[in-house]
């Protein structure tokens, strides 16, 4: 089995378009719809053909280009089933635990309501690829628009148990801010210190941070640490519950 080849882009202002191209089958994947025309500048300039859009979520910073693809190219659109109503041009309707073929490539839809109420992530397990939209950020978490901070914490405890080698593409070029917000929470955190100025560098050299590895957002991420002891300590949260910690940290996100 060939391995998958990626591009990766920037759509409107700093959304992350991805294609995902599997060479033996043909099929490609634009993994979500921010922007249409990207999208296509994208395919053409890769000679690829989209066969399919994966999408994760209903706002439409994600879903925009949905029929403009769908108009030019026939592809199938799957999405949440728990948002099926808001997806335009939606072919298929998945839900957690479902499992779908690309090519020889298999997807496992995995639910993480938080961001919205049925964002869903989908993991080319043998490819060790999670693309995890507004969920999971390098350094970040997506905003609580529409469930809870328990359900986004229990959300994000099912991607940690995902093999620490997968390689995490997320929707949105936030990574500059989030580092230095990270370093807030976590000051004790070398290895945070040290990625938040390998991160400086990047984007003053405008590229890009994408994508990032589940390995690393454990070692680092404040997110996926609320039951890290130094952050506790520095939030003055040493007996609270883990839930109870990572809502403070995405209270103080908000209004950083």
């Amino acid at each position: 089995m060939k391995p998958l080849e990626l591009e990766v882009f920037i759509c409107r202002s700093d959304n992350f378009g991805v294609l995902v191209h599997d060479p033996e089958s043909g099929y490609t994947a634009s993994i979500d719809a921010p922007e249409a025309e990207p999208i296509l500048a994208a395919a053409k300039r890769r000679g690829w053909t989209i066969t399919h859009i994966l999408t994760t979520h209903h706002h439409t910073d994600h879903v925009e280009g949905n029929l403009a693809l769908k108009e030019q190219f026939g592809c199938e659109i799957i999405g949440p089933i728990n948002e099926a109503v808001a997806i335009p041009g939606l072919d298929r309707a998945v839900s957690d635990g479902d499992t779908f073929e690309f090519g020889d490539h298999t997807v496992n839809v995995i639910e993480t309501p938080g961001h919205t109420a049925g964002h869903i992530c989908y993991h080319f397990e043998d490819d060790k690829l999670l693309f995890a939209a507004d969920t999971l950020f390098a350094l970040g978490c997506g905003r609580l628009f529409e469930r809870p901070a328990a359900d986004m914490w229990a959300s994000l405890q099912k991607l940690a148990v995902l093999p620490d080698e997968t390689a995490i593409y997320f929707g949105h070029e936030y990574t500059l801010s989030n580092a230095r917000f990270a370093v807030t929470i976590d000051p004790d955190n070398e290895r945070l210190k040290a990625r938040a100025a390998d991160i400086e560098a990047l984007r003053a050299e405008g590229k890009f941070t994408i994508p990032t590895t589940l390995a690393l957002e454990k070692e680092t991420n404040p997110f996926l640490r609320a039951a890290d002891p130094s952050i506790r300590r520095n939030l003055l949260m040493e007996s609270r519950s883990n839930e109870e910690v990572f809502a403070e940290i995405r209270k103080r996100k908000d209004n950083f």
